[in-house]
């Protein structure tokens, strides 16, 4: 299973000119490896770009993607991985949802496929990525 970060996704709805045939790539890729997840945080951050949900409804349909539900032990783990990267001089603002989705897949234990490195690198050591720099 592979969970996908809202950058990936967002590279295929805009038809991203550098990061597009990247990310359909891997998400073919992984999808021949198992189920394609996102998240309620990943959902959210994809319905900005929507204007009605039944066609957002339509492009997670078609791209294969099921909805995963965020064990309340993830939901912990996030609330502290952010306190230590707080405490570590971390901004407070736009940052919560990585942490939301890293600790997901930790918790789940399933791969996540991103163009965000660093700070899943740095706060999910576990967490297998599929990134552009492997």
């Amino acid at each position: 299973m592979t969970l996908v970060d809202t950058n990936v996704l967002l590279d295929v709805v805009t038809d991203d000119p550098t990061w597009a045939d990247w990310s359909i790539e891997q998400l073919e890729a992984a999808a021949l490896r198992g189920p394609l997840l996102i998240n309620d945080v990943v959902y959210a951050e994809l319905a900005v770009r929507y204007e009605r949900i039944e066609r957002l409804e339509t492009f997670l349909s078609d791209a294969g993607l099921d909805m995963a539900a965020m064990p309340r032990s993830a939901l912990f783990l996030a609330g502290k991985v952010f306190q230590k990267y707080r405490r570590a001089g971390g901004s407070r603002t736009g940052v919560l949802p990585d942490f939301f989705i890293g600790a997901h897949a930790a918790i789940d234990r399933v791969d996540l496929l991103t163009r965000d490195t660093a700070r899943y690198r740095t706060y999910f050591p576990t967490v297998k990525l599929i990134t552009p720099d492997r």
